[in-house]
């Protein structure tokens, strides 16, 4: 299997792969269509985002997890309008990579 090579610059990437390039290198890597391989991405990621909705997380061993984080209620200031709003509590997603993926990662 090949990769792309990422290229840095000050620490920003020049390239970021996206839903289209990770749908070729899997139909090129699989041989499987590019149809069929897209459908699978986005049923992938809508189960994703479902489980999340619901406040269940999805654990992929080797990869990572998906999971859902409380933030707790706080108070921000509107500097223009010289108020301040309470933001209530609420959820949000998070991704926290495996091990294995962070020490690929570092090399």
């Amino acid at each position: 299997m090949q990769s792309k090579k990422l290229v840095i610059n000050n620490n920003k990437s020049k390239y970021k792969m996206t839903k289209a390039d990770i749908v070729n290198e899997i139909a090129k890597n699989t041989g499987i269509d590019k149809a069929t391989v897209l459908t699978a991405v986005e049923s992938f990621m809508e189960v994703v985002k479902d489980s999340l909705s619901k406040s269940e997380n999805v654990y992929l061993r080797g990869f990572g997890s998906f999971v859902v984080k409380k933030r707790a209620q706080k108070t921000a200031r509107n500097i223009s309008k010289n108020t301040t709003i309470i933001i209530p509590e609420h959820n949000i997603p998070s991704f926290k990579p495996a091990k294995v993926f962070v020490n690929q990662v570092k090399k």
